[in-house]
């Protein structure tokens, strides 16, 4: 440390607020607190110094001893002016540090026992590693004013001409702009190598953050000068169109484009696309046909929800409330789909399973998927792929093509007006393909939460994310859907109504609906229960309820035409009269035989329609061994047929028939009502039971029917459609089902009062279906 001369003294001091005050350094500053006043004026009566030290928090007013620093300046006032209000303005000149070692008085003013330290400039030694350091702090100085304009560059001159390195860090440091805290390391400081390494570290921190100023500053320059260049060419552009004669009305319209658009939230580059275009605008001439194709995009830009959402509204009993009163009965869709909605509220979020419900026509799919909607609290749209063969459909036209549109796909979000709605695929079953594209792999991307984000539009040619849209699609079978398509739903199936069910649905929803809507009360139109499940059986044959919805609606009309035409003021619909307004019945269900037969099986069948009974016909007689099989019957019903024969001649022996029919007996297998087509495995072991029935000459019984696959052993499989199957064998007044072993777990989806009625026998092999189908043997001749 190098050697200071200590003189102690006393005197009073005054507390500096906001500013730090170093020896070699002339300041004025103004003193309006009574106790700096009356220290300012003991100092001029005895024509003496005074010690000068910073607050360490300028906001208090009445500081005490431990409010500032107790290192800080001596110094002379040089001159005092006193200004309006009390206040006084004082010139004073840094001498020395002064070191506070004692407080004698804190009232009226602050009189202290100071150490004062000082030397003579001619005692100093100055090695090496200090004049290095001077001219790296005189060097740093140099940088810190080249970039700081509120410093004169004419101060240089006099720093460079200091040779006391202890004046030199003072002198710099009283012209840096520095925290207080700062200032005082440096007053601390009394080795002057010390001062001037901490100086150095200081100006480089300094010119560090002057940097990063400079910069913020050549950049928003830069940015002001580019605003105002755009002015200017914006309006010289204006006085050139104004010269040629062109209106301003595209300037007006592209200035309120880019107003809307930079009131919209959207991406950043959908934004800048946006923008270019209306820069495009800008340099086209109003009679330009490009203007034309411009807005129009614009006004899609500007019309898709691209922040717009609708607020959730989760609420499991609500959700269940909705289901409840808009579907009647099926009980397992709607837990799957409360199930569904529950996860939704957990996770909060849309992301999961695309729901794909499967069923037949008239279930109630697409309604279903309006109640999710309605139950969600969300915007909802449709959009039917029945037919769609062209890919644009999915993702739209580019641009380059006279009259291009975006796809369906953003026009519907574009109507939902919120970018989560619930969006339903109707008929996802039916799309095609042909040169102009494949819209289901364009469905792909729609329908996979991970890539959907960015699903871009050939037309807008700008991601637009479709992730918090709730993707529900519809099919009547799954067949007919591409493998990575459906690989990406989750399906539920929705089979048909029982008759129970329709006649509920007839009677709460379907008949008070079509009433209302044909402008009848439910005063002067009666329908009895008995016409209503006449109606179901007799007029209609199908899995849903739009065809029993149509005649209720054809009653309802001829019902107020005769209201009106021949003043009735009721009208009772009961079975007597249904025929009056729905003429001949059109329908009749398969109903028992009085007696067992030989060689008629009774099958149960799968149909888009629902459950149908399928009466299989054998004739055996003499011949040479042909097989004839009629009934309009598909190649895989055929290959049944075939497969059932080759078991039969494996197995004569066992069941009881001759070894050579397959070369003396001619087999004619027909199935009844040829007109309609038929096609399946599953009416394997009704083919072969018809077949053994006939050629063994033992009868099956009347009320069993049967369906399963049957394979060249004699296995039984598993087939598909059993809760239909089974309801249409109730409808026929079978008692008792042969069903394959594995299609046992099926019979738990089977109303429990349909199953209390019947009988189910699993099977796993033809012994089994013939010990349960045939009876005793009964000789031939007898029969004849």
């Amino acid at each position: 440390m190098n050697q200071y001369n200590i003189e102690k003294k006393t005197l009073p001091l005054i507390p500096l607020r906001g500013i730090s005050m170093f020896p070699h350094m002339v300041v004025h500053f103004d003193i309006g607190r009574d106790k700096s006043i009356k220290a300012l004026e003991k100092t001029m009566m005895d024509d003496s110094e005074i010690l000068l030290c910073t607050q360490k928090d300028p906001k208090v007013n009445e500081p005490s001893i431990d409010d500032f620093y107790h290192t800080g300046t001596i110094a002379k006032v040089k001159q005092m002016l006193k200004l309006p209000g009390g206040s006084i303005r004082v010139l004073v000149e840094g001498v020395n540090r002064g070191k506070v070692t004692d407080i004698i008085q804190e009232e009226p003013y602050f009189i202290t026992e100071v150490e004062e330290l000082k030397y003579e400039e001619e005692d100093i030694e100055k090695d090496s590693t200090t004049e290095a350091a001077m001219r790296l702090v005189v060097n740093d100085f140099e940088e810190y004013i080249s970039y700081n304009d509120r410093i004169s560059s004419e101060i240089l001159i006099t720093i460079t001409d200091i040779e006391d390195p202890g004046r030199l860090a003072d002198v710099i440091a009283s012209y840096i702009y520095l925290k207080p805290e700062d200032d005082q390391k440096i007053l601390e400081s009394f080795d002057f190598y010390e001062r001037l390494e901490l100086l150095h570290i200081m100006l480089q921190e300094e010119i560090e953050v002057l940097k990063i100023e400079d910069q913020i500053n050549q950049r928003v320059k830069k940015q002001i000068n580019k605003v105002q260049k755009e002015y200017y060419l914006k309006e010289q552009i204006k006085a050139i169109q104004k010269e040629l004669g062109q209106d301003d009305d595209i300037i007006v319209e592209a200035e309120e484009y880019e107003e809307k658009i930079n009131g919209i939230k959207m991406p950043k580059e959908v934004k800048e696309k946006a923008m270019k275009e209306v820069e495009r605008l800008l340099r086209l001439s109003s009679h330009s046909p490009e203007t034309g194709v411009i807005r129009t995009y614009l006004d899609w830009i500007i019309d898709l929800p691209w922040n717009k959402e609708t607020k959730d509204k989760i609420d499991i009993k609500k959700s269940r409330d909705i289901l409840n009163e808009e579907h009647y009965g099926l009980t397992d869709v709607k837990e799957r789909i409360l199930e569904f909605i529950a996860i939704k509220k957990l996770t909060n979020s849309m992301k999961g399973p695309i729901i794909c419900l499967v069923g037949p026509p008239g279930v109630g799919k697409t309604s279903i998927a309006r109640s999710i909607a309605k139950s969600l609290n969300k915007k909802f749209v449709r959009m039917s792929l029945g037919g769609v063969r062209d890919e644009a459909e999915i993702r739209g036209h580019r641009r380059t093509y006279i009259g291009s549109m975006p796809g369906s796909i953003i026009n519907s979000m574009k109507k939902a007006g919120t970018k989560n709605p619930v969006f339903l695929f109707d008929e996802i079953d039916k799309l095609s393909s042909d040169y102009r594209g494949d819209p289901a792999s364009a469905l792909l991307e729609v329908l996979d939460p991970e890539q959907n984000v960015t699903f871009t539009d050939h037309y807008l040619d700008v991601p637009f994310d479709l992730s918090k849209v709730l993707f529900i699609t519809t099919a009547n079978t799954t067949a007919t859907i591409p493998g990575p398509l459906l690989d990406r739903m989750e399906v539920i199936r929705i089979s048909g109504y029982t008759e129970e069910e329709k006649l509920q649905i007839a009677l709460n929803h379907l008949l008070p609906k079509q009433i209302k809507e044909h402008g009848l009360s439910e005063d002067n139109l009666i329908v009895s229960e008995s016409a209503v499940r006449s109606i179901i059986n007799n007029y209609t044959r199908e899995a849903g309820v739009r065809n029993l919805e149509r005649n209720i609606a054809n009653i309802c009309r001829k019902s107020a035409k005769r209201i009106v035409e021949e003043n009735k003021k009721k009208i009772r619909i009961n079975n007597n009269n249904l025929s009056n307004y729905l003429g001949a019945e059109k329908y009749r269900f398969d109903t028992l035989e009085e007696e067992n037969q030989i060689g008629v099986a009774n099958g149960l069948a799968w149909t888009a329609v629902g459950g149908e009974t399928l009466s299989v016909e054998v004739n055996s007689m003499k011949g040479t061994g042909k097989i004839q099989l009629t009934g309009k019957l598909g190649d895989v019903m055929k290959e049944s047929a075939m497969a059932a024969i080759s078991y039969i001649r494996a197995n004569s022996n066992t069941l009881g028939i001759e070894e050579n029919f397959h070369k003396e007996m001619d087999i004619h297998i027909h199935v009844p009502e040829g007109a309609i087509p038929k096609d399946g495995p599953s009416a394997g072991i009704t083919i072969a039971t018809a077949v053994i029935s006939a050629l063994s000459n033992r009868p099956i019984k009347r009320e069993v029917a049967m369906t399963g696959e049957i394979t060249l052993r004699g296995r039984v499989l598993p087939v598909g459609g059993i809760k239909e199957k089974v309801l249409a064998a109730n409808r026929m007044g079978i008692k008792k089902v042969l069903l394959p072993l594995e299609n046992e777990k099926d019979l738990e989806e089977i109303p429990d009062k349909i199953r209390r009625k019947m009988k189910f026998v699993p099977v796993k092999n033809m012994e089994q279906v013939i010990k349960q189908a045939l009876i005793e043997r009964v000789d031939k001749n007898e029969n004849n």
